[in-house]
C-alpha cells in the first residue's frame, strides 16, 4: 500500500466518473428512481472482481454511490479496471455520474498522546479498525472516526471536530456554500485545507483530496 496506488488511479484514462478521497476511489451515479438505482447496484455487484472485496454500494433515493475500497491506501492497479467496468455498466443503465456529490465525512477526536483511546470508540460504536488510528463503520452508514494527537503545548486535554473531504475540483464550491450559509474561516494556513466555524464557534474542516488543492506531483518528480 503506497501513494503510488492512488496516483496511478488518478492518472489513468477512463476514470473521469471517479474521485479519490480518504476512503479511496468513489463515484456517485444519479438515476431516475430508487428502483433504477437498485437495478444498477445489482448489475454492479455482479461484476467479476467485486465479490469478496472491500467494495461498498450505497443506495439513496435517486443515486448509487460506489466505493472501491474503504481506505485510500488500499487502491491498487486492479481498481482502475474495476472503475472502468462499473462506469460502463452505469452508462448502460442510463446513469449520470456526479463527481461533485462524492464526499467523505469523518469525526476527528483529538487527545493528548497518553489519552488516545481508539479501542473505546471502536467498541462503543461497533466499528472495526481500518488503520491503527481509526474506526470504520463496515456498513458504511456512519462517519469514520479518526484519533488525532493534540499538540502537547496546548492546554486542551481533548477536542472533537468534523472533517469533510471533497475532491479538489469541487472544494471551492463547498467552501463558498459554507461561507454563504454563515460560516467563517478560522484557519486557512494549510494548502487545500480550511477550518471553519459556525456562529457558536463549533469547528469543521473542509479538505481538498487528494493531497490538497493542487494536483499531486509524481513521486519521482524533481
Amino acid at each position: 500500500m503506497s501513494k503510488e496506488g492512488w496516483l496511478e488511479f488518478l492518472s489513468a484514462d477512463g476514470v473521469d466518473d471517479w474521485v479519490v478521497l480518504h476512503g479511496g476511489a468513489t463515484a456517485v451515479f444519479r438515476m431516475s428512481s430508487l428502483g433504477e438505482a437498485a437495478r444498477l447496484a445489482e448489475a454492479v455487484a455482479a461484476l467479476p472482481g467485486l465479490d469478496g472485496s472491500a467494495t461498498l454500494l450505497t443506495l439513496a433515493s435517486d443515486r448509487l454511490t460506489v466505493r472501491l475500497t474503504r481506505d485510500l491506501w488500499g487502491l491498487e492497479a486492479r481498481h482502475v479496471e474495476l472503475a472502468r467496468a462499473v462506469s460502463a455498466v452505469a452508462r448502460e443503465h442510463g446513469a449520470v455520474a456526479d463527481p461533485s456529490a462524492a464526499q467523505e465525512v469523518q469525526l476527528a477526536i483529538a487527545s493528548k498522546p497518553d489519552a488516545i483511546d481508539i479501542g473505546f470508540w471502536r467498541a462503543v460504536l461497533g466499528y472495526a479498525p481500518m488503520a491503527d488510528d481509526n474506526a470504520v463503520d463496515l456498513l458504511g452508514h456512519g462517519s469514520t472516526v479518526w484519533m488525532q494527537e493534540l499538540d502537547p503545548a496546548k492546554p486542551l486535554r481533548h477536542a472533537m471536530h468534523i472533517d469533510v473531504s471533497v475532491a479538489r475540483e469541487h472544494v471551492e464550491e463547498r467552501l463558498a456554500a459554507a461561507l454563504a450559509a454563515g460560516g467563517r474561516i478560522v484557519d486557512d494556513s494549510a494548502p487545500g485545507y480550511w477550518t471553519l466555524a459556525d456562529r457558536a464557534g463549533n469547528r469543521v474542516c473542509i479538505a481538498a483530496w487528494p493531497d490538497g488543492s493542487a494536483p499531486p506531483e509524481p513521486e519521482d518528480a524533481a
